[in-house]
């Protein structure tokens, strides 16, 4: 058998290592180029730091996606972001498997298709009175696209999820959006500086953020035991339901730990529609067959939960805006426990890594695979439709995470999408506020374009009186 192929590592620096290749600032763009660069595998290293190995192709995203061989890696900025929620639904230890199990059985029920359906008028309601609010603008206002949609989002999941009204879309900015951004940011660069240097110079931002995001949560447990309700929403199985394995409740911190945890998951989904905008506003003829299904099953009514089924090509512009955007930009690897701690073989024994080698699959180029995706970079719903999407493999299809330990609310962040979606291009012209923007993206748990700005107005000959 031939020996391995040694992975590829990008050229370094002596003793400091790859620390120039990442712009700590802005880390994921880096690996996205890296990806662009190194093909579909690659590793860095840093002064003090173990080598990180980075995935980014569709066939080894494939193979990370086996759980008999591979898991869920706990670390980095997801260890870091315990700090705020400890051993939350994202961020346990396999060693806390109990309360992890717990917390999925009481969590994940609420979060299904059907309980999610439920919420369906919520993100309804609140897509309407960002619509509203852009009428009462004026017919080509400039608006920060990423900007409303967080607000949006914040308001539908507070509302949905914790039956809590913040009225936070206009006004000055919700704590919270604020509190989710220095902490995940924090998160992201702590493991990358020099020891000290976290407590000495960081670690009052990192406090001050945590008490915004638990002083947000503790809120909602408050606006709750104020205003008793029949809801039942996933606040209400947080604070009373029992597991029914262990007959056992939530504790107290736990749910302010698991109420955080919802804001900071449902966070990627503002970031994926403001990047589709962009493309929608490059690719206009994908918005006029978007419209012409649209009208064609919804017409002149408001977007009803039955109508979500017919809108098959919306599906596909979802899907298509979910795979260029990588919004959830990326997933953390590493080989189940073996206790022979045998080298674990990649790529049919092309190559190979340590038994516990940490690893991260890298969205930006396994979404961009040209060996799966043909033309990757343009942006085709159709090619993300019925079978066509169902028949790619499994590691093309992994926007939330993978098994187990996936993202818990993927049915709500695919509901909401598709519902402000639909919205969005069924009610609203957009056009760039900047014609010579090209897109550029950055983030920390998330990645959203910078600087994006779009003046928005009603379409043109719309009955819809929301616009």
């Amino acid at each position: 058998m031939a020996s391995p192929t040694p992975i590829p590592r990008p050229p370094h620096v002596p003793i400091l290592g790859n620390i120039r290749n990442v712009d700590q600032k802005n880390p994921w763009w880096s690996l996205k180029k890296l990806a662009e660069e190194h093909g579909d595998i690659f590793h860095i290293k840093v002064i003090f730091k173990a080598p990180v190995v980075f995935v980014a192709s569709v066939a080894l995203a494939d193979e990370l996606c086996d759980e008999k061989r591979f898991r869920k890696y706990v670390g980095g900025p997801i260890e870091e972001i315990r700090y705020a929620v400890h051993d939350a639904l994202f961020t346990a230890f396999h060693h806390e498997e109990e309360n992890w199990g717990k917390a999925h059985r009481i969590i994940a029920p609420k979060l299904s298709p059907q309980s999610v359906a439920e919420r369906f008028d919520d993100m309804v309601s609140t897509t309407n009175e960002l619509l509203a609010k852009w009428r009462d603008l004026g017919p080509g206002a400039e608006v920060s696209a990423v900007g409303e949609l967080n607000r949006l989002n914040l308001e539908a999941t507070t509302l949905a999820l914790f039956g809590n009204k913040l009225n936070c879309l206009s006004g000055p900015e919700h704590p919270m959006l604020g509190g989710m951004e220095d902490s995940t940011s924090e998160a992201v660069l702590r493991p990358n500086r020099l020891p000290l240097m976290n407590p000495l110079k960081h670690q009052a931002k990192f406090t001050a953020s945590t008490n915004v995001m638990r002083t947000y949560a503790t809120q909602m447990v408050d606006h709750r035991n104020a205003n008793p309700t029949d809801r039942k929403d996933l606040l209400s199985a947080m604070m009373s339901a029992s597991d029914p394995e262990t007959g056992k409740k939530l504790e107290d911190s736990q749910v302010i730990d698991e109420i955080i945890s919802m804001p900071i998951g449902s966070s990627t989904a503002p970031c994926m529609i403001a990047t589709a905008i962009y493309y929608l506003i490059k690719n206009p003829e994908v918005v006029v067959k978007a419209r012409e299904e649209l009208d064609a099953v919804v017409g002149d009514d408001e977007l009803a939960y039955s109508h979500l089924a017919q809108l098959r090509y919306v599906e596909g512009v979802v899907r298509e805006s979910l795979r260029l955007s990588f919004a959830a930009p990326g997933f953390n690897i590493e080989p189940v426990p073996d206790a022979e701690k045998k080298p674990v073989l990649l790529a049919g024994g092309k190559y190979q890594v340590p038994h516990d080698q940490k690893m991260v699959v890298v969205l930006a180029g396994v979404n961009r695979d040209p060996q799966v995706f043909e033309d990757p970079l343009a942006f085709k719903p159709e090619r993300m439709v019925g079978e066509r999407y169902e028949e790619l493999p499994i590691g093309a299809r992994r926007y939330y995470g993978n098994g187990k330990r996936e993202c818990v609310g993927k049915h709500y962040a695919w509901l909401w999408n598709m519902v402000v979606m639909a919205k969005l291009i069924k009610e609203v012209d957009f056009s760039m506020a900047n014609p010579a923007y090209e897109l550029t993206m950055d983030g920390w748990f998330n990645v959203r374009p910078i600087d994006f700005h779009v003046k928005v107005r009603p379409r043109e000959n719309s009955k819809n009186w929301t616009l």
